[in-house]
């Protein structure tokens, strides 16, 4: 399995505050972000492999492997290095098949079923989704909380990704209680500095 450790960006255009998505990905990755996940939930296929091939063009130099949000067909389009899906998605089995044994792949997990059902499965993380409620994830069956991080660590093999609430003045710890990568969404791309920003999210992890 891959390792996916550190700040890790999912966009969200609609709380750019009007700013190009790119100018805001790359002040993320410049303030140390390890992973952007590319998610896009009305934009149409042609648009979508449009923009994930540039943002693959721009992440490029830093390393930074970029991950799509629930379309596969996607991520094969522009040979992306990752996708992650959540519990209605295409299933993992299926995924991996398409996808093939060189590409990330990250599982949301949103209840306990799910998380005893991912330990029999090969994914490269786990999305714990969501810690705390917000606004950018509504569609959930209720949120885990610092408590639910610490419970998935002490049971799971894989990475942990925790996702949902989190900014400056809780990713530490989201990490203490066990996550080894914190998500964020507004917490940077509704950011005045995307920069300073990620800056500070990555002083902030860095310190676990």
């Amino acid at each position: 399995m891959k390792s996916i450790r550190g700040l890790y960006l999912v966009t969200d255009r609609d709380l750019c505050g009007g700013r190009p998505l790119d100018e805001i990905v790359l002040a993320a990755v410049r303030g140390g972000a390890a992973c952007v996940q590319l998610r896009e939930k009305n934009l149409p296929t042609r648009s979508f492999v449009e923009e994930a091939r540039s943002i693959k063009a721009l992440l490029a130099p830093f390393n930074v492997p970029l991950i799509i949000n629930d379309r596969i067909d996607v991520a094969l389009a522009v040979a992306a290095e990752g996708v992650h899906i959540g519990q209605e998605d295409m299933p993992y089995p299926l995924a991996r098949r398409i996808l093939g044994r060189g590409v990330i792949i990250g599982l949301s997990v949103e209840t306990w079923a799910d998380v005893e059902l991912a330990e029999e499965l090969d994914v490269d993380y786990l999305g714990i989704s969501p810690i705390f409620e917000t606004p950018t994830k509504t569609d959930t069956k209720g949120s885990w909380g610092l408590e639910g991080i610490a419970r998935i660590r002490a049971y799971s093999r894989h990475p942990l990704v925790a996702i949902g609430g989190l900014n400056a003045a809780n990713a530490g710890a989201a990490m203490q209680a066990g996550a080894d990568g914190v998500a964020v969404v507004s917490a940077i791309c509704a950011a005045p500095d995307p920069f300073l920003a990620s800056r500070e999210l990555c002083r902030i992890i860095d310190d676990y």
